[in-house]
């Protein structure tokens, strides 16, 4: 049998062009807003406010839980993990220039 994975992750909440986040521990397959299983903090984007229980989120992590990209980030951001932070974008390869005709 094969464990699934268990994520940290943000869920959103809040309202239509106002959304919030809670950071949330959940099973890698559950829907985005669908079964959590510890409510670890929240988040709110507009005014930079996270806040979450360190002392769970590093024993969730001990326990094997893998943070998303975003959470890591903010993580790190807000000292409660050290590390590096991780790339969300990566940006277009520039295109060659075409050789003008002669």
């Amino acid at each position: 049998m094969i464990a699934s994975m268990v994520r940290i992750r943000l869920q959103r909440r809040g309202k239509r062009g106002y959304a919030t986040y809670r950071v949330v521990v959940a099973d890698g397959h559950a829907p985005i807003k669908g079964k959590f299983l510890v409510d670890l903090g929240h988040y709110n984007p507009h005014t930079d406010a996270f806040e979450v229980d360190a002392a769970a989120v590093n024993e969730w992590i001990s326990k094997g839980a893998h943070p998303s990209d975003t959470v890591h980030n903010l993580l790190i951001k807000h000292n409660v993990i050290k590390g590096e932070k991780r790339m969300l974008w990566h940006p277009k390869p520039a295109k060659a220039e075409a050789a003008p005709a002669a």
